[in-house]
């Protein structure tokens, strides 16, 4: 059976071959976590297994009974999928700050050279990948180098984020994802929209997404395109969206994250999500 994987983080590369891979931090060990026809391979390349990366596991038989039965169908069409839980909580805030104001693929750019630039290298059988600057290199950067890769805007956002993580950082470790989102809103210039967001990618649990994002929207009116949509300036969307499943968090998981793979999947046939 294939494996269907979520490439919605900005970490993930495809290789020449179509194969995706990316490097990630989990715990002390540093890892190379890559998909092929044999299925889903981790393995640390640095440091210690003590934490392997987790996979969250989205079936769509638990999307909502209200769902519009040509969402329902598309959804249904890539059948199980696979995401990676971001195993790495600090990595998961820089990602969310870094997709401020910005459109998705400017900020996949930026995400790359951010981690290129001032990050960690990884050394693994594909070659060469990187990992995000941890906060005390964060701090250590002058307010230039933000400027040299794109990043003024998030400079203040990200200096921040940095000087709370490491206050509160551990404490922050095992929240569920409300109060880890609502934790996360107490940072300067962190707002609900990316406190949920980096929630989200850190726990795995898509409930609490920001339902009327951009991608959320624009994916779904591409599955179904003749369903009445509410448009982009339209607040009705996001109670609309979370109303199909009324108190079932895994049913709203359930869409959301589908409908996510969905786009990762179309973007790929318009163009390599993880071009660089």
């Amino acid at each position: 059976m294939t494996t269907i994987l979520t490439t919605d983080h900005p970490a993930w590369h495809g290789l020449e071959d179509g194969t995706p891979v990316r490097a990630v931090r989990a715990g002390s060990g540093l890892w190379i976590v890559t998909l092929d026809r044999d299925g889903l391979h981790m393995k640390c390349v640095h440091g210690d297994e003590d934490r392997k990366p987790a996979l969250a596991i989205t079936d769509p038989a638990a999307l909502p009974a209200a769902t519009p039965a040509a969402l329902r169908n598309g959804l249904n069409a890539i059948g199980i999928t696979h995401r990676l839980t971001n195993p790495w909580l600090w990595d998961a805030i820089t990602t969310a700050v870094l997709r401020q104001v910005v459109r998705a693929e400017q900020a996949r750019r930026l995400y790359r050279k951010w981690c290129e630039q001032y990050g960690t290298a990884v050394e693994g059988p594909r070659g060469t990948l990187s990992v995000a600057p941890t906060p005390e290199q964060v701090l250590e950067l002058a307010d230039d180098q933000f400027s040299e890769i794109g990043a003024k805007f998030h400079r203040s956002a990200l200096k921040a984020a940095a000087e709370q993580y490491q206050k509160h950082g551990q404490q922050w470790l095992g929240m569920e994802v409300e109060d880890l989102a609502a934790a996360l809103v107490s940072i300067p210039r962190i707002g609900p929209w990316t406190a949920a967001a980096a929630a989200c990618d850190y726990t795995g649990d898509f409930s609490i997404y920001p339902h009327d994002d951009l991608a959320v929207r624009t994916w779904a009116a591409r599955i179904a395109p003749s369903y009445p949509w509410p448009d982009k300036k339209d607040k009705r969307f996001g109670p609309l969206w979370a109303g199909w499943a009324g108190t079932d968090r895994t049913a709203l998981h359930t869409l959301t994250l589908s409908t996510l793979t969905w786009g990762s999947h179309a973007r790929a046939d318009l163009e390599d999500p993880c071009a660089t």
